[in-house]
């Protein structure tokens, strides 16, 4: 560099008239023989450097020996361009260069740096410091930077400190699989990556810090994607002497602050609210995009009485039978892809996919045979199904037919394209239940953690109607995205004890993964609750971004891995003998297995 220093960006370069010092990346290089026009790059925008007969023949050939994505340090007066670009930001001048650095050579990308790209993401994602010189996953970046900045803003203006928390802790249960750390200190004993810092934030509670902020990083090794990685970024908050409406004003108060000055967008609130229970009702989800309609119907009532054995047993065993009409869907869902729509719904659980198809003078339907005269006019009236539409129905458990449902909602919208972009649809899902059945361990388990508090009037189910307990629980969703969870959380360790002994968790367990929360709450805790906000997918949703590995500088891809340095990897026999570590072959599943 010598004795040259940027004195701005490329982007900046607007008005002639200036001497100006700029630095980036070669874009592009046209040599006409007597002319060359460089495009320099940096995360601002482009400007041109120009030269031409008038410039040292030093810095001509020098200018001339250039290519793409050489970095360039250049000196000289703007000056009008003969031709301007009104595509361009700088489009009106250009740099007369006077002064040229080479700083670093650069051979043939793997691919055209480029604003819009063909190149297949996995050798994107290889190289992806050479992605991220894009404008576009650039412009997400400095997203995501001023989402964070904005979070921070909003927090600090509101009494909130922000504490870090330690990124090695123990190991708690909290729904997904911790990844480990073995300790070299304490052969065979592990620190667990924090799923969360829900622990420690209600620990600062108790130590009487009343409000907790920290832009958190949370490790899950859980099964990844779209909208999911194994290492993400929540804005997580914590406030004591409150109850849920002071958290979801609190919430909302970010929300406006955020949109306004991030977007220029004004935000109405009170945000709109709905329970767990009409969520999953009316859109078979607990996380509902309701920028677009296609509810669900329930025509139990309509059917109960067919000699169908579908409806019939799901009926019986306590389920029901539900619909969703797509309007002028028929020309779109041809059989074919109602076939498709039917393996769908197979591979989520349900056990199959009745129809009806309106797209001739009369209707197709999927079990007419067992239709009385008049019943199929009565269930296009009740739904309100037109020549045009298509109905999908499901019968099953209700745990099966509505999420089903929503799956399939979800997908015809897309096919339909019905969706509509640029809106923004906020919602909070309150009353959650406190308990769900697991098949699996034939257990209940905490919905969302065991920390959160039931509401009063449902205390006395605890021992007798798990099913029954609804939890001071909220999520905030946005576009079909679930952006945070959070809770009320329980500070009697008496009530606490009985959760636990609700979850089937023994004494001893209890003791081993939570008695240190347990013994703070016996030295007095102010009543407390919070929530964490999800920063990646909160950018992701604002951006419109097809997926978190467009919001997050080095992603990790659908089997956890990071194409680039090729993590995770083998390590060196020393390194795990000085942790007590032999690594062990996973057996090969048989095919009997």
């Amino acid at each position: 560099m010598q004795n040259l220093r940027r004195t701005c960006y490329c982007g900046e370069v607007t008005e002639a008239g200036k001497t100006v010092v700029v630095g980036g990346f070669v874009q592009k290089v046209r040599n006409l023989g007597n002319l060359i026009f460089i495009d320099l790059r940096d995360r601002t925008g482009i400007v041109q450097l120009a030269f031409n007969d008038e410039t040292d023949r030093e810095i001509f050939e020098k200018a001339a020996g250039c290519h793409s994505e050489y970095v360039l340090l250049a000196k000289g007066e703007v000056i009008p361009r003969a031709s301007v670009n009104t595509d361009m930001k700088t489009g009106a001048v250009e740099i007369k260069v006077t002064e040229l650095r080479v700083l670093s050579k650069a051979q043939t990308p793997p691919f055209t740096i480029s604003d819009e790209t063909k190149t297949n993401e996995e050798l994107r994602l290889k190289y992806r410091y050479l992605d991220l010189r894009r404008a576009p996953l650039q412009r997400n970046l400095i997203m995501r930077h001023k989402i964070a900045q904005a979070a921070r803003e909003y927090y600090y203006a509101n009494d909130f400190i922000e504490i870090e928390t330690p990124m090695m802790m123990k190991s708690t249960p909290e729904g997904a699989r911790d990844y480990l750390i073995p300790s070299r200190v304490h052969n065979g004993k592990f620190y667990a990556l924090p799923q969360s810092p829900q622990i420690y934030k209600q620990l600062l509670m108790v130590a009487g810090m009343d409000r907790y902020i920290q832009i958190a990083r949370c490790f899950r090794d859980e099964d990844l994607r779209a909208d999911r990685q194994p290492e993400f970024t929540q804005i997580d908050l914590e406030m004591s002497f409150v109850d849920v409406e002071d958290i979801l004003q609190m919430t909302e108060g970010f929300v406006q602050y955020l949109f306004k000055k991030v977007l220029n967008m004004d935000i109405p609130t009170p945000l709109p609210r709905m329970t767990y229970k009409e969520a999953m009702e009316r859109y078979g989800s607990d996380k509902p995009d309701t920028r677009f309609g296609m509810e669900l119907q329930n025509i139990s009532d309509l059917v109960s009485d067919l000699d169908f054995v579908v409806f019939r047993s799901a009926i019986e065993a306590g389920g029901s039978v539900r619909a969703i009409v797509a309007k002028q869907a028929a020309k779109t869902l041809t059989r074919k892809e109602i076939d498709k729509l039917t393996e769908k719904a197979k591979g989520i659980g349900a056990k199959g996919l009745a129809f009806i198809r309106w797209n001739d003078a009369k209707p197709t339907c999927s079990f007419a045979k067992f239709l009385p005269e008049g019943r199929l006019e009565t269930i296009l009236q009740t739904l309100g199904c037109e020549q045009g539409d298509v109905v999908l129905i499901v019968a099953d458990k209700d745990k099966v037919t509505l999420p089903v449902l929503g799956a399939l909602r979800l997908q015809v919208a897309k096919q339909l394209d019905l969706i509509p972009a640029g809106k923004f649809n906020f919602l909070w899902i309150t009353q959650f239940p406190f308990f769900e059945w697991d098949d699996e361990t034939e257990t209940w388990v905490a919905m969302h953690h065991p920390f959160t508090m039931p509401m009063d009037e449902c205390l006395p189910y605890l021992d007798t109607n798990p099913e029954k307990v609804i939890a001071k629980a909220f999520d905030l969703v946005l576009n079909g995205t679930e952006l945070s969870s959070g809770s009320i959380r329980i500070t009697d360790y008496e009530l606490q004890q009985k959760m636990f002994e609700a979850l089937g968790l023994t004494d001893e367990e209890i003791e081993a993964k939570f008695g240190f929360l347990v013994e703070a709450y016996h030295y007095g805790a102010p009543p407390h609750g919070g929530l964490g906000i999800g920063l990646d997918r909160l950018t992701m949703v604002m951006l419109q971004a097809e997926s978190l590995r467009d919001v997050v500088a080095f992603p990790k891809v659908q089997n956890a891995s990071e194409l680039m340095s090729e993590c995770p990897a083998p390590v060196d026999t020393a390194s795990l003998d000085v942790l007590g570590i032999q690594i062990k072959e996973t057996p090969k599943a048989t095919d009997a297995e």
